[in-house]
């Protein structure tokens, strides 16, 4: 059987160091594309864990409000102004606010993300945290984030061994004195890029852990219900008319996307994540260009022979395109699989979710592609220079 190998390959593999070194050249780049968007979508997804886990359909904040990290509250008679509008069927009141926990093993003490709500009203879509609201009903017991980062101590292990009387202390901000909480449960949600570990506890909780620095009628998050059939948008409208502008109202994906274009366009991490991908591409580019550019000037006088004999421009920049595909998914193998170990050892690493996934693999592999086919375009001017004199 004849077998017909592409020109396009048979020029690439005539020099197979050189041919390696050029695929391992642009998996790099494939590599360096997949860490930015992995950790570019780990920095959304946990940023918004909160706001996604919430049961809610709207959803009051300040009209200061930044992030869940910089939020500013609002009074909680605003909330309950709201439970008067026709189609809410239900409102909760969710108390955020950043403390000092004392690690039991070293006594070092470390920021944590504290949670509150009214236990009778839950507001949280956890499974784990469903299943211990009752022990958040008893004063001065809390929900432990066993995802959270290792510097706060072996709070999750012990308690998972069996120890039920473990005893916490928690330290607002510039107090000197804490305030001794009891872990109930544990829960997983998850540290993020500004939350290195998150504990849940009732409101009454939360108000006597920080006695001197939130009032009860000082709230973060106002969570309202609707009732099962109601026009959510209508809804929407008829509150931002008429609460007072010292509030805004947000449906689930506006307030998810809110948190993601902070992130992105307000912090320096978006800007430095998005700056990172596109450079590399930009760089892509340039180390494909000169691989292309380097095997078309190696090659010459091989395709100025062709055109001698006949085959067309089209034909030798066909070659061209060809070869760069080639690069393309060859070097998108390597990058892909090295990059999936990363990922492992980045989310065991950090705790923060950072995940292959169908579409990231997708997009990178569409890149990859495109930034081959480009530098092939810009290689092939090189290309159509070649003279069938040159071989005399």
């Amino acid at each position: 059987m004849n077998l017909k190998i592409p020109l396009a390959w048979l020029q690439l593999a005539q020099q197979k160091v050189r041919f390696l070194v050029a695929i391992a050249g642009i998996a790099f780049i494939v590599l360096l594309m997949f860490v930015q968007l992995g950790f570019q979508d780990a920095l959304y997804s946990s940023a918004t864990a909160v706001h996604q886990s919430l049961r809610g359909d709207l959803f009051l904040v300040s009209s200061q409000y930044k992030s869940l990290t910089s939020s500013q509250s609002f009074s909680r008679t605003r909330l309950y102004q709201a439970l008067g509008f026709d189609g809410v069927e239900s409102v909760s009141p969710m108390y955020l606010q950043f403390a000092k926990l004392k690690n039991p093993a070293t006594g070092e003490k470390y920021s944590i993300y504290v949670i509150g709500f009214d236990p009778g009203r839950p507001v949280m879509n956890i499974p784990e945290v469903e299943q211990n609201l009752d022990k958040l009903k008893i004063p001065d017991v809390m929900l432990f984030d066993r995802d959270s980062r290792p510097e706060f101590g072996p709070i999750a292990a012990n308690f998972d061994k069996g120890d039920k009387e473990q005893t916490i202390e928690i330290f607002p901000f510039d107090a000197q004195i804490g305030y001794r909480v009891r872990v109930g449960g544990l829960f997983s949600l998850g540290p993020s890029f500004g939350v290195d570990g998150n504990l849940i506890v009732s409101d009454s909780t939360f108000l006597r852990i920080n006695p001197n620095t939130r009032p009860a009628e000082k709230i973060d998050i106002g969570v309202i219900s609707l009732k099962p059939g109601v026009d959510a948008e209508e809804i929407l409208k008829n509150l931002k008319a008429s609460l007072p502008n010292d509030v805004q109202v947000f449906t689930r994906q506006e307030f998810i996307n809110f948190e993601k274009n902070y992130w992105a366009l307000r912090t320096p991490i978006g800007f430095i994540l998005n700056l990172m991908l596109t450079m590399a591409s930009v760089v892509g580019v340039v180390i494909v260009y000169q691989i292309l550019y380097s095997n078309i000037a190696t090659q010459f006088i091989a395709y100025a022979t062709l055109k001698a004999i006949g085959y067309a421009n089209n034909y030798l920049l066909n070659v061209v395109f060809q070869q760069a595909l080639i690069l393309a998914f060859l070097s998108y193998i390597p990058g892909f699989l090295v990059s999936v170990i990363l990922y492992d050892f980045a989310r065991e690493a950090t705790k923060l979710p950072i995940i292959m996934t169908a579409n990231n693999a997708a997009i990178v592999l569409i890149s990859a592609v495109l930034m081959c086919i480009t530098s092939g375009a810009l290689a092939i001017n090189k290309l159509r220079s070649a003279d069938p004199a040159d071989i005399f």
